[in-house]
């Protein structure tokens, strides 16, 4: 086993997996991710109408969120009215093959776990 990998899971202050865990397997942040590395810079309202069922708010904050973990830009351009644009940053794009693997591994087996859901309700 590599040095660098955790051998213990503990809850504190100490454990990159359940940090990083918790900000990615939020309900939007992977379909952020997703949406801009498919699409280039974006502002936001064409992220809003790309993941339709999100808010406005909550876009916001998952944009926020994502900016400071460096894994998106945000730049404001002095026009009037103010034209902000996202993209994703190095740190961002270097993420995008391990999200992407696990996204095709949810298409791949998406059907096989939402039918062992409906089996477990009617049980």
């Amino acid at each position: 086993m590599d040095d660098k990998k955790m051998k213990n899971f503990h809850a504190n202050n100490k454990c990159p997996i359940r940090d990083i865990i918790s900000r990615l397997g939020d309900k939007w942040s992977m379909l952020v991710l997703v949406t801009l590395h498919a699409n280039g810079t974006m502002r936001f309202g064409d992220i809003h109408k790309t993941i339709a069922d999100i808010s406005q708010r909550m876009l916001t904050v998952t944009l926020r969120t994502l900016e400071t973990d460096g894994l998106i830009s945000r730049k404001v351009y002095a026009e009037v009215p103010p034209r902000v644009e996202y993209r994703l940053t190095e740190l961002g794009e270097s993420l995008m093959p391990h999200v992407e693997t696990f996204v095709n591994w949810a298409l791949e087996h998406m059907e096989e776990i939402m039918e062992r859901r409906l089996i477990k309700k009617s049980l």
